[in-house]
């Protein structure tokens, strides 16, 4: 299949890497800096570049790119593309982009499939890009529910090609729900976290759990922006819970009850052991 990556950034890249070095498939590349694109030539990322304007060879385009821009772009592809192709996006956030995009690819009889690859680093950028990015992480998709299994099967076969070890199927709202815990809030408290006075002396004084929980402030703050945003009353409800417990922390430390304080943190383990 030709199968085609809008965004050649760290996951457009690394898709499109991973297309070139782990699958049978021709990967053709659009990143709007020519730069980008250039080089993306240049390392094997893509054996051809994607034009916008005719993208009708490509059986699979997958979108690689910030929510807005993603529902921008395809608009403005949708009615060059030929029946039936498949379009997947990247995106962290879904409710707006699959209600948003789903009358435009019916209109164009198109496929669209909402996704997001369940892999990263705190890096952005084609340079930090590598083919094996995927390897054994989760694809998450989120099909509209009169999507044919026969399309399901060949995009699963795709992503399993290219080195994910496992396909889960959610709803747009199970998606954003669930994400909001387990990727937003924890960017949101790196970020956080790092902002203590105390950080500037960790030097000679910090091990694996400051590394681990600072990890992801170092993160790229106009996409993280749009993400939050769009999902945020299910993110708000995280910080607040969060908040919650904090709170319970800080007033039996405060008070020096060592029983309540051994209960909150044996809750936590057995929390953690039973997850």
């Amino acid at each position: 299949m030709n199968v085609g990556v809008i965004g050649l950034g760290l996951i457009g890249g690394s898709i499109a890497k991973a297309i070139s070095k782990n699958t049978s498939h021709t990967a053709f590349g659009y990143d709007k800096s020519d730069s980008v694109l250039y080089k993306a030539k240049l390392v094997g990322a893509i054996s051809e570049e994607l034009s916008l304007k005719n993208p009708s060879n490509c059986d699979i385009i997958i979108l690689a790119l910030y929510p807005a821009d993603t529902i921008e772009v395809f608009e403005k592809i949708a009615p060059e593309l030929k029946e039936g192709t498949i379009v997947i996006d990247c995106s962290g956030v879904k409710r707006n982009i699959c209600d948003t995009i789903r009358p435009i690819a019916q209109k164009n009889n198109v496929i669209f499939i909402g996704g997001h690859p369940m892999a990263g680093i705190e890096r952005s950028g084609l340079e930090y890009s590598f083919a094996d990015m995927f390897k054994d992480a989760p694809m998450i998709l989120t099909p509209y529910s009169d999507t044919g299994i026969s399309t399901l099967y060949k995009v699963k076969e795709l992503f399993l090609d290219m080195g994910f070890k496992s396909i889960t199927i959610k709803s747009p709202d199970e998606h954003d729900r669930i994400i909001a815990y387990t990727s937003q809030l924890a960017h949101i408290l790196s970020s956080a976290y790092i902002k203590s006075p105390t950080a500037t002396s960790y030097e000679g004084m910090s091990a694996g759990s400051f590394k681990d929980m600072t990890r992801v402030a170092y993160l790229n703050e106009n996409m993280w922006t749009e993400l939050f945003l769009e999902n945020k009353d299910n993110l708000v409800f995280e910080i607040e819970t969060l908040i919650k417990n904090l709170t319970d922390y800080k007033e039996v430390i405060n008070s020096g009850d060592r029983e309540s304080l051994n209960l909150l943190l044996k809750e936590g383990r057995i929390k953690k052991e039973s997850i």
